[in-house]
């Protein structure tokens, strides 16, 4: 097994810089899709993952969530979080006329978490969705005879060597990206560099069809535990019509006692559990300067 980090590239994107915060100076490698980095650590090409799971204003990452539920192998053994805060960037030949760029490029996301600045500052420039951020700076930077623009983080301006021009664009300052490390075990992963903020364990269960108050009872099993839920969200199986798996975050390691007991309460219902990782959590913003 390889034991470089993989992660959902390319490189300058949230997600490489939250690979540099909870694994400095180790060896990376970009892959271009979700299943690609659940595959790369499935087949032993690298040792970790690092993959996008919920973002502030977009939600859950359906796909990564997905993948999991559907990973027999693979659990979370991190996490962390990272500010998401967007910048306006051309290649150094057009710094001095930015105002005139006629394109810019950038995800999706973030063109959308940018209105203000679009329709305000650039309202004559044309829009086009990329694949990433990371990429987009990357095009703007390959194409110097264009007179186009890229929004993306500050990391991918350093990559590929872009002029910010106008920074801090998005339009909600308190937004941030969680990111979790896939792992082919569920030892945790703690970080060298980084201040653990706290410990989560995440659930998959599925509730028998013929069990009436299933999800009530469930609920009940940590409650009166007092085991704090720090999120609840559900999925379709993919087997029929009203047919889901219920994923919960609790705000605790795994126990000896506790949460194996509440495990076992809801499995006595009827439910499936599984546990998709018992993990300390981290932000990137902890990271202390060299």
């Amino acid at each position: 097994m390889s034991d470089a980090i993989g992660y959902l590239g390319p490189k300058g994107t949230f997600t490489n810089i939250a690979v540099d915060a909870l694994f400095k100076n180790e060896h990376s490698m970009p892959y271009q899709t979700i299943p690609a980095c659940f595959d790369a650590v499935k087949f032993g090409h690298v040792k970790y993952a690092v993959v996008p799971l919920e973002n502030t204003l977009e939600g859950t990452v359906n796909l990564t969530l997905d993948y999991l539920i559907a990973s027999k192998t693979l659990k979370i053994v991190s996490e962390i979080i990272v500010p998401v805060k967007q910048h306006f960037m051309v290649h150094e030949k057009n710094a001095d006329r930015w105002e005139q760029v006629e394109t810019i490029y950038s995800h999706p996301h973030a063109l959308a978490q940018c209105h203000h600045f679009l329709s305000q500052t650039m309202r004559h420039a044309k829009n086009v969705t990329y694949s990433s951020t990371g990429a987009a700076a990357q095009f703007v930077s390959e194409h110097p005879e264009h007179h186009i623009g890229a929004i993306a983080n500050e990391q991918a301006a350093e990559t590929y060597g872009l002029r910010i021009v106008r920074s801090n664009i998005h339009d909600l300052d308190n937004n941030h990206t969680r990111f979790v490390v896939l792992h082919k075990n569920d030892t945790a992963l703690r970080s060298l560099h980084l201040p653990i903020r706290g410990f989560k364990t995440t659930f998959m269960i599925a509730l028998p069809t013929d069990h009436a108050g299933a999800l009530h009872q469930v609920l009940s099993a940590f409650s009166w535990r007092r085991i704090n839920l720090s999120k609840i969200e559900s999925r379709p199986m993919k087997t029929a019509l009203g047919q889901y798996y219920f994923l919960i975050d609790i705000e605790q390691k795994m126990d000896d006692i506790l949460v194996p007991n509440t495990i076992q309460e809801i499995e006595a219902i009827g439910c499936q559990v599984e546990v998709l990782g018992s993990y300390p959590y981290y932000s990137s913003e902890d990271q202390q300067m060299d």
